[in-house]
């Protein structure tokens, strides 16, 4: 088995925040200089790489002489204010000392949920990488909300791959890689799992959850934020940032932690878009025919096949389809508002404008506007 960082042209790294901080003793200056130097020799082989880096909260209490991480939001936010100083600078100067140059960039989801704000975001790194910057993103925690925030950064990493196209996504972590039980617990049966193919569902359950929910930290985020890179055909490699040399030896095939490979076709950007909306506004609960409809057959959300409206949306936003169990089955952009959609839901098309008065569109979501999840 070799690596696929071997043939990656365009790379995301994902360093955690105990890698940063040496388990929150502050920023580990030596482990950020030897990153930097690794990511050097790949850029000096022709990779492109954007870095994404937690650690600013966790940096930010050690400055400020906390003992524990505060529960105040207000406070939370000045750490990540006060620790993000410390951490631009470190890599500034660490990659600085290899003739690179970098450039800081603070995100939120709301940044991404937004199509325009979208496609700046995408415009603005892309031209960084052109440029020979190297970008280093972390979430903006100093203005973070929960309806704005990713959840995690390894979340945020997949994102930024997506964003960028990117062929891999490394998350490095404290642990060595995925483990078929927890090695913490000294189970003898755990085994390192070395490939997979990303999105595998028992990957979940040996990551220690079924994956309903996004947690901060933790290797089921990473399981989720591998399946979630492939949407847009990148790999995964999961792996001790404490290996020596570990980036090197990656670009170089050696295969180090676990691999789990991209197996679906790459969405088009539209449609990966609006995969990777964390959060909707709301959502249409749709029969088991529209289900069929939309997972087999390939067609449009008519109004007849919802069986209920939940939440406030306006038209043009992307909502969420669930079955009556509430799974996820699609998201898509609506063309009427939630308003409009009570009006309309359980009726056929034809009689659309009877009830409103005129007809949009005899869809509530057009197939060309609709993405499986």
């Amino acid at each position: 088995m070799r690596s696929v960082i071997a043939a990656a042209k365009r790379i995301v790294v994902k360093v955690g925040s105990s890698l940063v901080t040496n388990d929150g003793r502050g920023l580990d200056h030596a482990a950020i200089g030897r990153w930097a130097s690794q990511i050097a020799v790949l850029r000096e082989q022709g990779k492109e790489v954007v870095l994404v880096s937690s650690g600013a909260i966790a940096d930010g209490i050690h400055r400020l002489g906390w003992s524990k991480r505060p529960r105040e939001i207000d406070e939370l936010q000045a750490a990540a204010a006060v620790g993000q100083m410390g951490l631009a600078q470190v890599y500034e100067s660490s990659f600085g000392a290899h003739g690179i140059r970098t450039a800081q960039i603070l995100l939120t989801h709301a940044d991404l949920a937004n199509r325009e704000r979208y496609l700046n975001a995408r415009s603005t790194l892309l031209t960084l990488l052109r440029l020979g910057a190297l970008p280093i993103i972390n979430e903006n925690d100093t203005v973070i909300t929960d309806e704005i925030k990713f959840g995690d950064n390894d979340t945020l990493g997949a994102l930024v791959a997506n964003l960028i196209e990117g062929d891999a996504l490394v998350i490095l972590t404290d642990q060595r890689g995925l483990f078929t039980a927890d090695p913490r617990k000294d189970d003898p049966a755990a085994t390192l799992v070395e490939q997979a193919d990303a999105g595998t569902p028992e990957l979940e359950a040996m990551a220690g959850g079924a994956g309903l929910s996004l947690g901060r930290g933790g290797m089921l985020t990473k399981i989720l934020a591998a399946k979630r890179a492939a949407h847009s055909g990148a790999n995964t490699v999961i792996a001790s940032g404490r290996e020596a040399d570990v980036l090197t030896r990656l670009a170089s095939g050696e295969p180090i932690g676990t691999q789990l490979i991209a197996r679906t076709a790459r969405m088009a950007a539209r449609k990966q878009w609006m995969a990777d909306h964390l959060q909707v506004r709301g959502h249409v609960v749709i029969d088991d025919g529209a289900v069929q409809k939309l997972t087999d057959d390939g067609k449009s959300l008519l109004p007849i096949g919802v069986i209920d409206v939940k939440g406030a949306f306006d038209r043009g936003e992307v909502i969420a389809c669930v079955n009556d169990q509430g799974r996820a089955v699609a998201r898509g952009i609506t063309n009427y508002s939630s308003s409009e959609a009570r009006l309309i839901h359980r009726r056929p098309s034809g009689e659309i404008e009877s009830v409103l008065g005129y007809m949009l569109e005899p869809e509530l979501i057009h197939r060309d506007n609709l993405v499986l999840v």
